[in-house]
């Protein structure tokens, strides 16, 4: 039977009855089934709590300004579900991709009564890597869905691993503390291989597990730095090199930190493997700091009052949207703002505290099993801000409406706090 994309995509929310399922057994049965291809010369893995989609897109800026064929593969996406698998600058076409997922159903066995139960984002993790592995790529760059260690993306060895930040979010799966994700993200690290910490304050049980599987360790602020200047920033590594470069097309002073991960291990690829160094690093790096583009990480949507959209949904993506607003003009804030129920709502709401002016809360039940109704997070607001100026909206739709009409041209709207937030308001400004 020929399915359409939409019609496959359903079909595989229902293949597992778990939504999410961590261990790398079936989904590496399935990849042996398939050949077990290499997805490409190189690979790079990207895990971490916050920052790895910006970290993805800025490898992929830089390779491909390198000359080199690149794919990404990321998630979630917030239009299209074709914009989780890149193949040198391009999303993946319906065509390509269902070709795929019927390869896919041939080798997880679908015709039998034991056929391999895959998750929703386990067939999506397997049609990259098969896609990839047909399109002659030198560089893969693999964004970690869930932790590291037993995430499906964990089934390939990468050549170079980053964790980005380590932080509470997915706590009922990675564990009650740092050092506990830390260890599952570490998982994704290889023996005698680079991995780039880009957190200055990384958990000890990050670091402790890195040298346990005898990865070689590269750290942020040890073993190479960002400074910033009045004219860009400069990025040093211990062996001497430096680069004096632009500062990033993406928004947000975290990104400084996000870019330096990168080049890191940019270094460490092209000093490991100098055939896939380019002549002129420098301009790489620069024309990729130049052209990385990446939805929903403080994008303006224009207008007036200014839209900004970001997918922070945790805490600490909460101090970095506090950081950036405290480098902004004066003005009063609106905050488009929806959450779902594993969140730490109270924690992203006192990072931001008084930065907001008037929160308007929509609900998101209506997108998600997960979602949190609109008096559910008023409860919440309530009991963190008790002095917060907020209304309740029933959708993200209603919210943004809302927040429009309250705010002056001077003023600006923050739609943020879950990807169903920023797919919703990018969809309603295209409209």
């Amino acid at each position: 039977m020929t399915r359409t994309l939409a019609e496959w995509l359903t079909y595989q929310e229902r293949v597992n009855v778990h939504s999410i399922e961590l261990g790398l057994d079936r989904v590496r049965e399935v990849w042996q089934q398939m050949g077990a291809p290499a997805p490409a010369r190189r690979v790079i893995t990207v895990g971490g709590t916050n920052g790895k989609g910006s970290t993805v897109a800025l490898l992929e800026a830089m390779l491909r300004a390198a000359g080199l064929r690149v794919g990404s593969f990321t998630s979630p996406h917030l239009t299209d579900y074709n914009e989780r698998i890149r193949i040198n600058g391009a999303n993946a076409d319906d065509a390509t991709l269902i070709a795929s997922f019927e390869r896919i159903e041939a080798a997880r066995g679908a015709a039998r009564d034991d056929a391999i139960a895959l998750t929703y984002f386990e067939f999506g993790t397997l049609a990259a890597l098969d896609l990839f592995a047909r399109a002659d790529l030198d560089v893969a760059v693999l964004e970690v869905g869930l932790g590291g260690r037993l995430d499906a993306v964990n089934i390939i060895d990468a050549d170079i691993a980053i964790v980005t930040t380590v932080d509470l979010d997915h706590m009922d799966w990675l564990g009650p503390d740092r050092d506990s994700i830390g260890r599952e993200k570490a998982g994704i690290a290889r023996a005698g291989r680079p991995v780039i910490v880009g957190e200055l304050a990384p958990p000890a049980g990050l670091l402790d597990a890195l040298v346990a599987c005898g990865a070689r360790i590269e750290r942020a602020g040890v073993d190479f730095r960002a400074e910033r200047h009045a004219d860009g920033w400069r990025w040093l590594h211990r062996d001497g090199s430096a680069m004096e470069l632009p500062e990033p097309a993406l928004a947000a002073p975290v990104q400084f930190a996000n870019a330096a991960a990168a080049i890191a291990a940019l270094h460490a690829l092209w000093a490991d493997d100098v055939a896939f160094a380019p002549k002129d690093v420098f301009a790489a790096v620069s024309t990729g700091l130049h052209e990385v583009r990446v939805q929903a990480r403080l994008q303006s949507l224009g207008g007036n009052p200014a839209l900004i959209v970001d997918v922070g949904h945790n805490p600490q993506a909460a101090r970095a949207l506090a950081e950036w607003l405290d480098t902004q003009p004066a003005g009063r804030v609106h905050a488009v703002y929806g959450a779902l129920a594993d969140k730490d709502v109270s924690g992203v709401i006192g990072a931001l505290g008084s930065r907001i002016d008037h929160w308007h809360l929509a609900g998101l039940e209506y997108l998600s099993p997960r979602g949190l109704a609109p008096g559910a997070l008023a409860g919440i607001l309530r009991q963190t801000l008790p002095l917060a100026v907020f209304d309740v909206h029933a959708d993200v739709a209603s919210a943004l409406a809302a927040a429009r009409a309250a705010a002056q041209p001077d003023e600006r709207i923050l739609a943020f706090g879950s990807f169903f937030v920023a797919s919703a308001v990018i969809a309603e400004a295209a409209g």
